[in-house]
Order: C-alpha cells, then structure tokens, then sequence
C-alpha cells in the first residue's frame, strides 16, 4: 500500500510513516517544516520506500501529484501547540482550514481513503469526565485566540463528515489527547517536554495558572497503532474516535512526578496564564477521554502508562 502523510516529518506524522515503512508500506511523506523536522526523518530517510517531499500542503499542483499516487491519506499537518497558535494565529487558521480543504477536495477526486487527526481540543471548555464523541462543545470568546485553533479543528471536522455524506468518500476522524513521546518538542507548549527539559537543567519547572487543570497522556506510538488500526478497519469510516491514555493527573502533580523522576533541584515555579499566554486565557479544567468506541471496533488498549511514557521521555532528552 502506498501512504500518503502530510505532517509526515512532525511528531506523530515521523512516527506513523517509520510504523507503515516497518510493515512493508511505501510511503510519501510532506512536511514545510514549520514545526516538523528533518531530524525525525533521519532514522528512516534512506529507505528505499519513503520519499520526502519539503513543501507545504497549500500548494495544490503538489497535493495533486501525491494525493494521485497514493493509496489512502494520513491527514496530519496543522498549526499546532497553543503558542504558536496565540503567536500566530493568521497562519494557523489559514493552514488547518484551506489545507484541510485542499487534501479533502483532492481526496474525492481520487476517491483516496482519508484519515483526518483531530484534537481534544474541539471539546472546549466542557469539563465533563469523561468526555464522549458526541459531547456538546463550549468555547470562550472570539476575541481570544486560544479558542480558534478547536474552531478550526471542529471546522475540519464538520467539513470532511460533509463530504462523506454527501460524496460517500470514507473519511475516518480521530481526536488525540496529549500525545507524548521522544522527539517531541516543548517549544509550542507542549507540557511533558518541556518539564523534563527544565528539571533535567535544574531550572525552575513553570506550570501555567494554579497546576489544577488535570490532562490525560498517551503514548505516541500506542496513537499510531490506534491510528493504522482504524485505516485498516472499513466499519471506521464516517466515525469520530477518541484516541487517549488511562488515568487523569493534575499539572501539579505532573510537575511534582517528573521533578522526582529526574532527580531534578529545580523548583516548581507558578506562572499567571496572562503572562504564560496572553490577558484573558482560558483553560479547560478536565479533558478525560472515554476510549471504549474505539475499544469496541478494533481492540484498541495502551501500553503505555503516564510513568513509562515519563521514563521514555526522560531517556530522550538525556541522550539529545
């Protein structure tokens, strides 16, 4: 089969592409490189089966060529990360919404099997436990642009059920929590990154606003089983999942957690979320998933607890 990942340099996309090259897929892979990097790549770069293309997936001539000689799409590439979306939020709405539409337009024409990642974010601030695919969404005011990264991502959403409904081209809709793992970077705000990285330099460990909002973390590659798992599984299509960890854990406690792993003298330092972000931020509280839609269809189950995830985190950014 061949792949086609877009975002296939980033975090997870990296991750996904070296998991379909290790079961023998071919696989096409474009990334601009605005938050992925090649770095990612390096390990399977020289595979005869990957090929790279450094672009972005607005430019339609390109998404034309690779959707055409693909065999199924791994939506992946967006703006992502709540600073980059506060510090850029023009750039990131243009890109999760236009090229959304671009894979999804060129998708159909082709009649290309499409996964689409989405966020857990698209749940707002609705801080019911646990959260369910079709749970109401609560977002805050359009004057804070912490909130348009989850209406774009619901935008996404909305557009690609659109086109299964009405153009019967299987769309498959997954929401990541927190998906963490080596490679990943905390400079867009990701949490877990960025801790390990302050206490293995014995710098203060900063928790945004009071360390009470409590997440849920999942193992990248226990996301890129889930994510595999359900392009093989036909009954998928149409279908929104939840794709998360076990457990719920507070900020706090985190911080707390990978301070004693580490061994780390860093202090636990508490940052005002108007300094963290910008005047006005919101958070959720809670963001929980239930899992049990995607259990149920295709036997999904993590392996990784929040301890192991930790440990293989720290590991990493020893070694870098």
């Amino acid at each position: 089969m061949k792949v086609l990942i877009t975002g296939g340099a980033g975090f997870i996309g990296s991750y996904l592409a070296e998991a379909y090259l290790e079961r023998g897929d071919e696989v096409y892979a474009i990334d601009d490189l605005s938050t992925g990097s090649l770095d990612n790549i390096q390990p399977f770069a020289k595979n005869p089966l990957f090929h790279f293309v450094n672009d972005t997936i607005l430019n339609r001539e390109t998404m034309l060529e690779l959707t055409g000689i693909c065999d199924v799409i791994a939506h992946l590439a967006a703006a992502v990360g709540v600073k980059l979306i506060i510090d850029e939020p023009l750039k990131s709405i243009h890109t999760n919404i236009v090229g959304t539409e671009i894979v999804l337009e060129l998708a159909n024409k082709f009649r290309k099997k499409t996964f689409l990642a989405s966020t857990s974010e698209v749940y707002g601030r609705n801080s019911q436990v646990p959260l369910r695919e079709n749970d109401i969404r609560i977002y805050g005011s359009t004057h804070l642009a912490r909130w348009s990264y989850a209406a774009t991502k619901a935008m996404d959403e909305f557009l690609a059920l659109a086109y299964y409904r009405t153009k019967q081209l299987p769309i498959i809709i997954a929401r990541f929590f927190n998906t963490v793992g080596p490679r990943q970077t905390g400079r867009y705000g990701m949490v877990i990154p960025r801790f390990v990285a302050q206490a293995l330099r014995n710098e203060p460990i900063t928790v945004y606003g009071d360390g009470k909002q409590t997440r849920n973390f999942t193992y990248v590659g226990d996301v890129v089983r889930a994510v595999i798992g359900l392009i093989d599984e036909p009954r998928a299509a149409g279908e929104i999942f939840n794709i998360g960890g076990d457990g719920e854990i507070s900020i706090n406690d985190l911080a707390a957690r990978v301070k004693s792993i580490t061994g780390s003298s860093s202090p636990i330092q508490h940052i005002p979320y108007d300094e963290a972000y910008q005047e006005g931020f919101e958070d959720m509280e809670r963001r929980v998933p239930d899992i049990s839609k995607i259990t149920n269809l295709i036997g999904y189950r993590n392996s990784y607890n929040l301890d192991s995830i930790l440990a293989k985190v720290v590991e990493y950014e020893r070694t870098k």
